[in-house]
């Protein structure tokens, strides 16, 4: 009996994939990897789940999606694992006023997926693609689509909206917010991770590449900090976050910029690597002695006080604060950071917590607890899959 849950997430440059135990309640783990340097030097690799290395593979240089994916069912089928998938979820990043909730997927709705593209250039595309081609490979299969806009529509109109026409907010053009499947992964499990907090005021900073951050109030997102596009809210790593809309206009009409040059500049040569032109990674930024680099560091961290305060203030106090993703989860400096600049709303920091990434990080007289907790998106992905091949 088919019982596994595949789960995939492709992105520009890598296709991240995660194998999970649909017989069990929880959804262990049995196996994750990757494909690596699309377009460049491909590499797939693989491990069990304990984490041991079960392939390590250059493919040919070059390939793109569709020969990488076709290289990954071939693999599955040499060790039979993809005998037992009983359906492949995908993370897809906008799912527009169009889709609130996981979809199964046929060319209908790949057809209306499509027109989201511009609104997430750099994910949207090759989440589809990697839908077309295993749909190709293995028709059979049922493919689910899980949105990152999904866990954000229980925002209120009030925050939805933007200062624009009526009619401008009809035809879609509002706040959606990103990085959903975190926040709902979140939104699941910090009641058993921090009790009764979890059902109260509580903002999760999603630090990672993408950079964001989310008021939930009993388990709801009711501000966050990213619009109708994954450009707007925190300076993240190549992205250049809020942006005076002017700034465009001006690059536009003053220093004739094309379309296509302004979305490059925005989308990728913004944020941590545009402002410290070292690079997009944190982990470089915080060993460098450049000044530049701790500009930069300095403004993402003023950024991030920044978003803490209005979205505490809408709120109306704060519970508990979470870090997750990568910089939130392995950067003890800039968790530090933030919370030195947040004593405002009663933050006290562990350092020594801190240091060893702890699961709580506040100290025993901080007023809010702050909280490291790991996200895991593949597995939420996962859930969800679950959930709807048991309803059709």
């Amino acid at each position: 009996m088919n019982n596994s849950i595949l789960v995939l997430n492709s992105g520009s440059s890598s296709i991240k994939f995660g194998l999970y135990d649909g017989k069990h309640p929880g959804l262990p783990g049995i196996g994750h990897g990757q494909v690596s340097g699309l377009g460049t030097k491909p590499r797939l690799q693989a491990f069990d789940r304990d984490n041991v290395a079960i392939v390590d593979l250059q493919l040919e240089q070059g390939c793109d999606h569709a020969q990488a994916m076709l290289a990954l069912v071939d693999w599955g089928r040499t060790r039979k694992a993809s005998e037992n998938v009983a359906a492949v979820g995908h993370r897809v990043v906008h799912g527009g006023g169009l889709y609130d909730a996981p979809v199964l997927v046929n060319k209908d709705v790949l057809d209306q997926l499509d027109t989201l593209n511009p609104l997430a250039p750099l994910h949207q595309p090759h989440n589809l693609e990697g839908i077309r081609v295993l749909a190709k490979l293995v028709p059979e299969l049922p493919q689910i689509a899980c949105f990152d806009t999904a866990f954000h529509r229980t925002l209120p109109k009030l925050a939805r909206q933007f200062g624009l026409p009526a009619h401008l907010y009809e035809r879609g053009i509002r706040r959606y917010g990103f990085h959903g499947l975190s926040y709902e992964y979140m939104a699941e499990t910090l009641p058993g991770i921090i009790g009764q907090a979890a059902a109260g005021k509580v903002i999760v900073a999603h630090l990672g590449n993408g950079v964001s951050m989310c008021a939930m109030l009993e388990g709801r997102s009711v501000a966050t900090t990213m619009g109708f596009t994954a450009l707007d809210g925190l300076p993240m790593g190549t992205r250049c976050g809020d942006l005076d809309p002017g700034i465009v206009l001006y690059l536009l009409n003053e220093l004739k910029m094309s379309s296509a040059q302004i979305a490059e500049l925005l989308y990728e040569k913004s944020g941590l690597l545009g402002m410290s032109d070292i690079s997009r990674d944190m982990r470089e930024l915080l060993d460098s002695d450049t000044a530049a680099a701790r500009e930069t560091i300095d403004f993402f961290v003023y950024r991030i006080n920044r978003e803490l305060g209005a979205l505490t203030a809408i709120l109306g106090g704060l519970d508990a604060l979470i870090f997750t993703a990568g910089i939130g989860e392995h950067s003890a400096a800039i968790r530090s950071r933030v919370c030195d600049l947040a004593s405002w709303v009663g933050i006290r920091l562990d350092a020594k917590a801190n240091e060893r990434h702890a699961l709580r990080i506040s100290a025993d007289d901080s007023s809010v607890p702050v909280w490291v907790v790991p996200t895991q998106e593949e597995w939420m992905i996962a859930r969800h899959t679950q959930r709807l091949l048991t309803r059709l």
